[in-house]
Protein backbone atom coordinates (compact mmCIF):
# COMPACT_ATOMS: atom_id res chain seq x y z
CA UNK A 1 0.00 0.00 0.00
CA UNK A 2 1.44 3.59 -1.21
CA UNK A 3 1.58 6.53 1.38
CA UNK A 4 -0.88 8.06 -0.85
CA UNK A 5 -3.69 5.45 -0.35
CA UNK A 6 -2.76 5.22 3.58
CA UNK A 7 -3.63 8.71 3.89
CA UNK A 8 -6.62 8.38 2.23
CA UNK A 9 -8.00 5.80 4.42
CA UNK A 10 -7.34 7.77 7.31
CA UNK A 11 -7.99 11.12 5.86
CA UNK A 12 -12.00 8.94 5.26
CA UNK A 13 -11.91 7.24 8.91
CA UNK A 14 -11.15 10.99 10.53
CA UNK A 15 -14.06 13.00 8.68
CA UNK A 16 -16.19 10.06 9.15
CA UNK A 17 -15.44 10.32 13.17
CA UNK A 18 -16.07 14.31 12.52
CA UNK A 19 -19.05 14.41 10.89
CA UNK A 20 -20.42 11.84 13.60
CA UNK A 21 -19.31 14.41 16.54
CA UNK A 22 -20.77 17.13 14.88
CA UNK A 23 -24.02 15.70 13.87
CA UNK A 24 -24.65 14.72 17.51
CA UNK A 25 -23.79 18.43 19.08
CA UNK A 26 -25.69 20.06 16.02
CA UNK A 27 -29.05 17.29 17.45
CA UNK A 28 -28.81 17.98 21.03
CA UNK A 29 -29.19 22.16 19.76
CA UNK A 30 -31.84 21.55 17.53
CA UNK A 31 -33.99 18.57 20.15
CA UNK A 32 -33.48 19.75 23.78
CA UNK A 33 -35.66 17.69 25.79
CA UNK A 34 -38.14 19.72 28.42
CA UNK A 35 -37.52 18.35 31.87
CA UNK A 36 -41.43 18.37 33.69
CA UNK A 37 -41.59 19.87 36.69
CA UNK A 38 -43.57 16.99 38.12
CA UNK A 39 -44.11 13.49 37.02
CA UNK A 40 -46.74 13.28 33.86
CA UNK A 41 -47.95 9.97 35.49
CA UNK A 42 -48.42 9.61 39.11
CA UNK A 43 -47.81 6.48 41.18
CA UNK A 44 -49.40 5.88 44.41
CA UNK A 45 -47.54 4.24 47.04
CA UNK A 46 -50.11 4.95 49.90
CA UNK A 47 -50.76 1.07 49.34
CA UNK A 48 -47.29 -0.19 49.62
CA UNK A 49 -46.22 -2.44 51.80
CA UNK A 50 -42.44 -3.21 52.93
CA UNK A 51 -41.58 -6.61 53.36
CA UNK A 52 -41.01 -8.49 56.36
CA UNK A 53 -37.37 -9.00 58.09
CA UNK A 54 -34.88 -11.24 56.97
CA UNK A 55 -34.64 -12.01 60.38
CA UNK A 56 -37.88 -13.89 60.65
CA UNK A 57 -36.60 -16.93 58.56
CA UNK A 58 -38.73 -19.07 56.46
CA UNK A 59 -42.22 -19.59 56.70
CA UNK A 60 -43.59 -22.72 58.21
CA UNK A 61 -45.43 -24.82 56.09
CA UNK A 62 -49.37 -25.41 57.13
CA UNK A 63 -49.63 -28.97 59.11
CA UNK A 64 -49.58 -32.10 57.29
CA UNK A 65 -51.82 -34.10 59.33
CA UNK A 66 -54.76 -33.44 58.52
CA UNK A 67 -53.94 -33.49 54.58
CA UNK A 68 -52.95 -37.18 55.12
CA UNK A 69 -55.91 -39.01 56.32
CA UNK A 70 -57.52 -37.48 52.31
CA UNK A 71 -54.10 -38.21 50.45
CA UNK A 72 -53.81 -40.49 47.61
CA UNK A 73 -50.69 -42.65 47.66
CA UNK A 74 -50.96 -43.44 44.27
CA UNK A 75 -50.71 -39.74 43.10
CA UNK A 76 -47.71 -39.88 45.63
CA UNK A 77 -46.57 -42.36 43.29
CA UNK A 78 -46.95 -40.78 40.44
CA UNK A 79 -45.06 -37.61 42.07
CA UNK A 80 -42.42 -39.86 43.28
CA UNK A 81 -41.26 -40.06 39.37
CA UNK A 82 -39.30 -36.82 39.28
CA UNK A 83 -37.56 -38.11 42.68
CA UNK A 84 -36.04 -41.24 40.70
CA UNK A 85 -33.61 -39.71 39.28
CA UNK A 86 -31.82 -38.96 42.37
CA UNK A 87 -33.09 -41.94 43.95
CA UNK A 88 -35.10 -45.46 44.58
CA UNK A 89 -37.66 -46.75 46.76
CA UNK A 90 -37.29 -50.73 46.65
CA UNK A 91 -36.15 -52.18 49.93
CA UNK A 92 -32.25 -52.59 49.79
CA UNK A 93 -32.28 -50.62 46.81
CA UNK A 94 -28.73 -48.88 45.42
CA UNK A 95 -27.96 -45.53 46.44
CA UNK A 96 -27.94 -42.78 43.38
CA UNK A 97 -27.23 -39.09 44.40
CA UNK A 98 -29.38 -39.43 46.51
CA UNK A 99 -29.80 -42.20 49.35
CA UNK A 100 -32.27 -45.35 48.93
CA UNK A 101 -35.58 -43.86 50.81
CA UNK A 102 -37.19 -47.50 51.47
CA UNK A 103 -37.84 -46.88 55.42
CA UNK A 104 -37.56 -43.37 55.30
CA UNK A 105 -40.72 -42.32 57.43
CA UNK A 106 -39.85 -42.65 60.75
CA UNK A 107 -36.06 -43.47 60.24
CA UNK A 108 -33.65 -41.01 61.31
CA UNK A 109 -32.10 -38.34 59.53
CA UNK A 110 -29.36 -39.96 57.66
CA UNK A 111 -30.95 -43.44 57.51
CA UNK A 112 -29.11 -44.93 55.67
CA UNK A 113 -25.29 -46.01 57.06
CA UNK A 114 -22.46 -45.58 54.60
CA UNK A 115 -24.33 -42.68 52.49
CA UNK A 116 -22.28 -39.40 51.89
CA UNK A 117 -24.87 -37.39 53.62
CA UNK A 118 -24.02 -33.49 54.20
CA UNK A 119 -23.55 -32.37 57.77
CA UNK A 120 -26.71 -30.93 57.68
CA UNK A 121 -28.58 -33.71 57.44
CA UNK A 122 -26.10 -36.05 59.34
CA UNK A 123 -25.77 -34.06 62.03
CA UNK A 124 -29.50 -33.04 62.18
CA UNK A 125 -31.16 -34.35 65.37
CA UNK A 126 -34.56 -36.37 65.14
CA UNK A 127 -36.32 -38.69 62.97
CA UNK A 128 -38.32 -38.15 59.61
CA UNK A 129 -41.56 -37.87 61.01
CA UNK A 130 -44.22 -35.95 58.95
CA UNK A 131 -44.08 -32.78 59.80
CA UNK A 132 -40.17 -32.98 59.15
CA UNK A 133 -40.91 -34.59 55.74
CA UNK A 134 -43.27 -31.70 54.82
CA UNK A 135 -41.22 -29.12 55.71
CA UNK A 136 -37.68 -30.73 53.51
CA UNK A 137 -40.21 -31.39 50.92
CA UNK A 138 -41.18 -27.81 51.12
CA UNK A 139 -38.12 -26.42 50.56
CA UNK A 140 -35.23 -28.56 51.73
CA UNK A 141 -32.55 -25.88 51.66
CA UNK A 142 -34.52 -23.99 54.15
CA UNK A 143 -35.20 -26.72 56.41
CA UNK A 144 -31.66 -27.88 56.41
CA UNK A 145 -29.41 -25.33 55.38
CA UNK A 146 -26.01 -26.48 53.82
CA UNK A 147 -27.81 -29.69 52.28
CA UNK A 148 -26.55 -31.56 49.18
CA UNK A 149 -30.16 -31.65 47.60
CA UNK A 150 -30.33 -29.86 44.57
CA UNK A 151 -34.13 -29.65 44.53
CA UNK A 152 -36.54 -26.59 44.46
CA UNK A 153 -39.26 -28.08 46.34
CA UNK A 154 -43.11 -28.80 46.31
CA UNK A 155 -45.01 -26.05 46.96
CA UNK A 156 -48.42 -27.57 46.98
CA UNK A 157 -49.77 -29.04 50.18
CA UNK A 158 -51.77 -31.62 48.56
CA UNK A 159 -49.12 -32.95 46.74
CA UNK A 160 -46.53 -33.17 49.81
CA UNK A 161 -48.81 -34.91 51.32
CA UNK A 162 -49.65 -37.48 48.40
CA UNK A 163 -45.79 -37.81 48.67
CA UNK A 164 -44.98 -38.58 52.10
CA UNK A 165 -48.55 -41.32 52.01
CA UNK A 166 -46.71 -43.47 49.55
CA UNK A 167 -43.75 -43.04 50.82
CA UNK A 168 -44.82 -44.32 54.26
CA UNK A 169 -46.04 -47.55 52.77
CA UNK A 170 -42.52 -47.95 51.35
CA UNK A 171 -41.35 -49.43 54.62
CA UNK A 172 -42.04 -53.24 56.05
CA UNK A 173 -43.62 -51.35 59.09
CA UNK A 174 -45.38 -47.98 58.08
CA UNK A 175 -45.70 -45.40 60.43
CA UNK A 176 -49.29 -44.95 61.63
CA UNK A 177 -50.66 -41.79 60.59
CA UNK A 178 -50.94 -38.70 62.82
CA UNK A 179 -54.49 -38.23 64.19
Amino acid sequence: MSSMEFNKISGAVLLGGLIAMMSGFIAEVLVAPEHLEQNAYVVDTSAVTTSAPAEEGPAEPEPIAPLLAAADPAAGERASRACASCHTFEKGGANRVGPNLWGVVGGPHGHIEGFAYSSAIADMPGNWDYEALNHFLLNPKDYAPGTKMNFAGIRRAEDRANLIAWLRTQADEPVPLPE
